[in-house]
């Protein structure tokens, strides 16, 4: 038996698959990971056993500024309704909503931005990939916009006490996330270098919030949590890939 094939999907240089990425090859997950801000096209569905869409700093509807979300939207839309195992960090749990009838705006109370944590929802307790999550969790913020409205049909399954919905279930394969698990230490500090200027605006001081943050220590925490959790999600794509549906 072929090991299952994910197809990934990358906005930016400096939001990578990372740790996420090896989780999930750890788990026993191929990852083809494309790139379509170097001007590649994106492939169909077709012969891949999975979908996982990562972040970036455009929004969900910045259609002028990267041309290839509409078809990103599209492979999210066909993923859900062939029932292929789907997940979406931060950006990509923003499409994977806007994907499928939800609504995603400019944040009404600005950014979240850093450690943070995120509290189940009860139904969550059934859910294949959040049931075994400690109620409030350690997740990594870093996100300007939010989802305002969640796909008709959509389970949520844990929110902050600054944005409703955090992560969500859309039937029963695909997840969105509106955090981020997969980082290092040192891309958070990168993105607070990049972000400098517009953070700062935001009335954030990155210097000293960098200081306060003991971020080796926060992976940690993430490594817990969501590296189990990664392992549980390539449980689900094994358990629909080709070879599983063929048996």
């Amino acid at each position: 038996m072929q090991l299952p094939v994910v197809l990934t999907i990358t906005h930016s240089p400096t939001e990578s698959v990372a740790r996420l990425g090896g989780w999930l090859s750890a788990a026993g997950v191929l990852l083809d990971v494309r790139s379509p801000y170097d001007g590649s096209p994106l492939p169909s569905l077709r012969g891949f056993d999975g979908l996982l869409v990562m972040g970036g700093a455009m929004g969900a509807y910045d259609d002028d500024v990267a041309p290839w979300l509409p078809a990103t939207r599209d492979l999210l839309r066909e993923a859900v309704a062939q029932q292929v195992p789907t997940l979406g960090v931060c950006l990509g749990g923003q499409l994977l909503a806007a994907a499928l009838g939800g609504q995603v705006k400019p944040a009404d109370e600005g950014p979240e931005f850093g450690p943070a944590l995120v509290a189940k929802r009860d139904i969550s307790a059934g859910d294949p990939l959040f049931g075994p999550v400690p109620f409030t969790p350690d997740v990594l913020q870093w996100h300007w916009d939010e989802i305002t409205t969640l796909p008709a049909g959509a389970t949520l399954l844990a929110s902050s006490t600054r944005y409703a919905n955090q992560a969500f279930r859309v039937g029963d394969t695909a997840w969105g996330l509106q955090f981020h698990i997969e980082t290092t230490p040192d891309m958070v500090r990168a993105w607070a270098e990049s972000d400098r200027d517009r953070l700062a605006a935001d009335g954030w001081d990155v210097d000293a919030a960098l200081a306060r943050w003991d971020l080796d220590e926060l992976h940690a925490d993430l490594e817990e949590v969501w590296q189990p959790f990664a392992a549980r999600f390539a449980e689900v794509v094994r358990a629909h890939s080709r070879d599983a549906r063929d048996a």
